[in-house]
Parts: C-alpha cells; sequence; structure tokens
C-alpha cells in the first residue's frame, strides 16, 4: 500500500534553497544528517527532497509539487506578508476543480502550488 510521497526537486545552491524553505516558508530540517548536495525539509506531514544540480537553467526548470491544505487563507497571507514570489496567475484562485489554489516560485523556478478542496 503506498502512503506517501516525497517530491525530489532540483536546487542549485543549497544554503539559498535551505534559508528559503526554512526561514521564509516555515519548514523545518529533516533527518539528523547534512548530506552534500541533498536536503531535505518538512512541514507538518509533507517532505520535500532537494538534490543538487549546479547548472540548473532557472528559466528551463519544469519543477512542480501540488500541496494540499486545509489553511490555505492563512497560507496565502503569510505569503503575502513576506512577499514570496507570486508568478503570474498565481494569485489565490477558485479552481472549476473544486479548489482554491494559489501558487510561489522557490529560487530555482521551482513551482509550489497550494490548493484546498471547497
Amino acid at each position: 500500500m503506498l502512503s506517501q510521497i516525497s517530491p525530489k526537486l532540483p536546487m542549485r545552491n543549497k544554503a539559498v534553497t535551505k534559508d528559503f524553505y526554512l526561514n521564509r516558508l516555515g519548514f523545518n530540517l529533516f533527518g539528523s544528517s547534512d548530506f552534500d548536495g541533498y536536503l531535505m525539509v518538512q512541514k507538518d506531514q509533507i517532505q520535500i527532497h532537494f538534490f543538487e544540480y549546479k547548472d540548473l537553467n532557472p528559466k528551463e526548470n519544469y519543477g512542480q509539487v501540488y500541496i494540499r491544505t486545509d489553511e490555505i487563507d492563512q497560507l496565502y497571507q503569510l505569503a503575502l506578508q513576506r512577499q514570496l514570489p507570486i508568478p503570474d496567475g498565481g494569485h489565490l484562485q477558485r479552481k472549476p476543480w473544486g479548489q482554491i489554489e494559489f501558487s510561489l516560485l522557490d529560487p530555482d523556478n521551482n513551482l509550489l502550488t497550494f490548493g484546498q478542496s471547497l
């Protein structure tokens, strides 16, 4: 039986990615070891893993994660308060598929979409 998924996204600079997820999005480090070229973060019940890809061109990165939440309004307000990068068309919207969503871009142009069922 499947029970969890932990997406793996590319990062160019571990320190920059770590700072963004921990200090701007409120994630915590996962695990007790610091692996060279690899980062694991966790918030509530989700984990996101990152692998080092120094030659990544952010304009050509199509990494995406869809994160379900039951606190979409609070997360969106946090994103606005912290002036997190919201892409064009990424502001809070009701979608025809029964979700309310917004999106953020991390420092490597990975798209994080947060959604809550209506």
